[in-house]
């Protein structure tokens, strides 16, 4: 061997020992590739979609504490619109005319979780989608033919619909279980009586699409647990759904420590085929308006089942035969089946009784446990179209892919940082598609430009077409994006202008017909915005001014005559604090006090055309003498 070959091997190794020692990667599992210039330009090619083209799928993303959705396109990642749900959103006037103000009722804003597709045989069908309001109580419906809510109910006896509207296979129901346990109508009751006056209430709500209206159907009073997360049956399990619990040691403060205590909580497993019939029987109480099943003395059609400390998704895989739920503070997710489960009901082998729901043996139901090594923190499941589990993992910060059939841990993605939840493409239907899953990230610290203490969201796509799952795209999102669908587009069948409304007495669709109706102090403007002006009386010398006393109550309905998409106009007046939109077809109502003698110019305020800047005119209001 050559004399100066030994020192150079030994450098090498010192050299590489010394980079071990001081610069090893102390994180648990592996680490991302690093992106050459190769792989950034082939992932670059996966997300580009060209102008002019289309994204293959809809992404919709509740905004939680922002009571909006926010809409992309997958797999670009384009944010294509925010949409208000349960907040008032000065850009479309929403919480100001008067048909969004009733939707609201008299809230503000909303804490929006978890949107749920309606379905047909398991399948979104693409035509409408529900949210549920955590803060106030609330379910909604929005038309995905327009984008616009439909119909906001408060849902009575409950406090907090944290898991969500998850709708039936052929959206028969959509389930509202409860995130906090209160006495039924919130009637004042002591803690010192929790565990014998406080109800967690699950509501069966019903849509008539017909008239696009929502309403509870029928409620069941739970025991005073917290109900997370949960899922309805397909297929072999159709007419049955599941429910995760936590605080089962029914604490009253300091949570994090009290409601953690015991060994196990429980997945509810119900049969609302059963408690719909109970209900049509009669088997069932009133309080406050609402026909409630209480479990002690209505037997039948709920179950328990001993899961993990503290779960929070439990998913029912796409072919119906199981359903897996995570421990947060085990970390393991637990394979159910449920033929196993309808067996032990029918043997009746049980363990105990909680409430009057039997409680079912634990190993009779269970199928496997599925710790991967080193992975800390499972949430939530989501699955591909060969059946396989996809599992965020908040603490560990990654998604493992693994197989519900054998336990088998098959390929993991580290993500930045902590998931709380992840879609698949179209992944908690009856037929996911496979091809993409986003990380729905609750740390992204340093991922993006800083905008202060407070950073960006992050959703990371990643592609699941090769051999490997790999990160092909990262964007940052508004707060905040707690759960999400994602939808084929071409599923979507949006209109383009409003149709003609000849029975809606306020709509006006041409100039003759505009007019200015004075009775006593009440004011009725039937006016119409067309580019690029306003018209409020035809036949006035001015027809775009509106003249008024002050104190009078003026209401205006406004139609866009405009049939032409994507020609929306706006209508403001300046220092009223006034401002809505109206789309192509669509007749808009707004009321208000002219409460301010003066004179206030009025004005689109959506750039609507060359002209728009002259789309203007004047609100008149006489002082009183």
């Amino acid at each position: 061997m050559k004399k100066g070959i030994i020192p150079a091997i030994t450098g090498l190794v010192a050299g590489v020992l010394a980079s071990t020692v001081f610069f090893a990667q102390t994180e648990v599992g592996p680490r991302p590739v690093a992106n050459t210039s190769s792989t950034v330009k082939s992932n670059a090619e996966k997300v580009y979609v060209p102008f002019g083209e289309k994204d293959e799928y809809y992404l919709f993303a509740s905004g939680g504490h922002s009571g909006q959705l926010f809409v992309y396109g997958v797999p670009s990642m384009r944010h294509i619109r925010t949409v208000p749900i349960f907040s008032q959103d000065s850009a479309t006037g929403y919480g100001w005319s008067e048909e969004s103000k009733k939707l609201m009722g008299n809230y503000t804003w909303g804490d929006f979780h978890h949107p749920a597709f309606s379905e047909t045989k398991g399948e979104y069908d693409g035509k409408y989608m529900f949210a549920t309001d955590v803060a106030n109580s609330r379910a909604a419906v929005m038309d995905l033919k327009t984008f616009t809510v439909k119909d906001i109910i408060e849902v009575p006896n409950t406090s907090g619909p944290h898991c969500a509207a998850f709708v039936t296979d052929n959206s028969e129901y959509i389930f509202l279980p409860t995130r906090f346990s209160v006495p039924l109508g919130s009637a004042y009751a002591s803690l010192d009586e929790y565990s014998q006056k406080y109800y967690g209430v699950m509501s069966a709500v019903q849509f008539d699409e017909q008239k696009q209206k929502l309403g509870v159907s029928w409620q069941v009073a739970l025991p005073p647990w917290s109900y997370d997360l949960s899922d309805a049956g397909k297929g072999p399990s159709h007419g049955w759904g599941v429910i995760t619990t936590y605080n089962t040691e029914e604490a009253t403060t300091t949570m994090e420590i009290n409601a953690s205590q015991a060994d196990r909580d429980f997945i509810v497993l119900f049969n609302w085929q059963e408690l719909e019939k109970m209900v049509a029987e009669g088997n069932y109480e009133e309080v406050n308006g609402e026909k409630i099943v209480f479990p002690d003395k209505n037997k039948g059609g709920i179950y328990l089942v001993p899961v993990a400390k503290s779960p929070h998704g439990v998913d029912v895989t796409p072919d119906g035969t199981r359903f897996i739920a995570s421990g947060k503070l085990a970390p393991s997710m637990t394979v159910f089946s449920f033929e196993k489960a309808f067996k032990a009901i029918e043997n009746k082998d049980f363990s105990g009784e909680k409430y009057g729901m039997p409680v079912l043996n634990y190993d009779s139901v269970m199928e496997r446990e599925v710790n991967p090594e080193n992975a800390l923190g499972p949430l939530h499941t989501q699955f591909d179209d060969k059946g396989m589990a996809y599992t965020t993992m908040f603490i560990s910060s990654e998604i493992v892919k693994w197989d519900p059939n054998t336990g088998e841990t098959l390929d993991r993605v580290p993500v930045q940082y902590s998931p709380g939840h992840s879609v698949a493409a179209e992944g908690d239907s009856a037929s996911p598609d496979g091809k993409y899953i986003i990380a729905l990230n609750k740390i992204a610290k340093d991922s993006y430009l800083s905008v202060g203490p407070s950073h960006p969201e992050s959703m990371q796509l990643i592609d699941l077409t090769g051999p490997k799952m790999e990160i092909i795209q990262s964007a940052p999102v508004n707060p905040e994006p707690h759960y999400a669908q994602m939808i084929k587009a071409d599923k979507i069948k949006t209109i383009t202008v409003y149709d003609k409304d000849p029975s809606n007495p306020d709509a006006v669709y041409s100039q003759d017909q505009t007019r200015i109706e004075r009775n006593g102090k009440k004011v009725d403007v039937y006016g119409i915005a067309m580019r690029s002006r306003f018209i409020f009386d035809a036949k006035s010398e001015r027809p775009d001014v509106i003249e008024v006393n002050e104190g009078d109550e003026v209401t205006i309905h406004l139609t866009n005559i405009d049939f032409d998409q994507d020609i929306t106009h706006g209508f403001a007046i300046n220092k009223y604090d006034l401002n809505f939109e109206v789309q192509p077809g669509q007749t808009e109502t707004i009321k208000f006090k002219a409460d301010k003698a003066g004179t206030y110019p009025l004005y689109c305020t959506n750039f609507c055309s060359a002209l728009h800047q002259e789309m203007n005119g004047y609100l008149l209001v006489k002082p009183k003498k």
